[in-house]
């Protein structure tokens, strides 16, 4: 079980409740009053789809990539089968609970929509034929979906419309997911060619990722630092910049390894995953205090 449970990637579930509530919150800031059954459920479903999407990207990975070091092929086909079967499960459970939304009249239809079209995603990005994960956009579907998606449908389920808010702080938590999760592939790239795994750094080749990493950050926190220009309060702006020390860490260190310094991988994972967390902490922190 506990093999399962490290397929679902409890770091996506734990990023993908914390931006569902950067959604609800932005609609508490605007003065909606949340109806706490439907954010329950509507957020259970997202954590559930991604758990899907994890465990059905595992469970569909080639047959020459192990999915634990040293297994024995029987006991590897007999992971894949419970990968699927928990994968079939999660996504049978949330379509369920979004027919059961919508019975109960807690969702409108453009809101089943939207939830339909992140199960889309999040299929198309572990299924063949799409298989998104293996061609080079898995970490792009990955950070639209947690970064962007999910604050937009959180919101969206509470208020049934958009907010230019929305989008002038999605777009910068997208573009630094998107960093961080270009970041973690660095650690695994002889892996990734080992294996013939096709993700965004091997299709994007180390010379053109260092660079590209570095303009997603600048962009990120460009994006930020202009808010207060466009009417946004600098209340809601700050707390997310006190992340960019950990960001200027992140280019630096990756422009020295690209240079020929010795690689400290713990400790560049662990900043790109702090920075994930921290910045999406600190916007739902800005909105829900203030």
């Amino acid at each position: 079980m506990t093999r399962i449970l490290f397929f679902t990637r409890p770091l996506y579930l734990f990023l993908t409740a914390l931006t569902y509530s950067l959604g609800l919150g932005i609609a508490s800031y605007l003065g909606t009053t949340l109806r706490v059954d439907l954010q329950f459920l509507a957020g259970t479903v997202l954590v559930l789809l991604m758990a899907a999407s994890g465990l059905l990207t595992a469970a569909f990975r080639p047959v020459n990539e192990p999915l634990v070091p040293g297994q024995a092929p029987h006991e590897r086909d007999a992971l894949r089968r419970r990968l699927l079967a928990f994968g079939v499960g999660c996504m049978g459970v949330a379509g369920m609970l979004i027919f059961a939304l919508r019975r109960a009249n807690l969702i409108q239809l453009d809101g089943a929509l939207l939830l339909a079209l992140f199960a889309a995603v999040a299929l198309a990005n572990a299924l063949p034929p799409t298989r998104l994960s293996n061609r080079g956009f898995g970490e792009l579907a990955d950070a639209f979906l947690i970064a962007s998606f999910t604050p937009i449908i959180a919101y969206f389920l509470q208020t049934e419309s958009f907010h230019r808010l929305l989008t002038l702080f999605t777009f910068p938590l997208f573009l630094i997911f998107l960093s961080c999760m270009l970041a973690l592939d660095f650690p695994v790239y002889a892996d990734d060619i080992k294996y013939e795994r096709r993700s965004l750094l091997t299709a994007l080749t180390w010379q053109q990722a260092v660079p590209i990493h570095r303009l997603l950050l600048l962009a990120a926190y460009g994006v930020l630092a202009i808010c207060p220009f466009l009417g946004v309060s600098f209340s809601l702006v700050w707390p997310p910049l006190l992340t960019a020390p950990l960001a200027a860490y992140q280019v630096f260190t990756l422009r020295g390894i690209s240079n020929g310094a010795p690689p400290l991988w713990t400790v560049f994972k662990l900043s790109a995953i702090s920075l994930m967390v921290l910045a999406s902490y600190l916007m739902v922190l800005a909105f829900w205090l203030g």
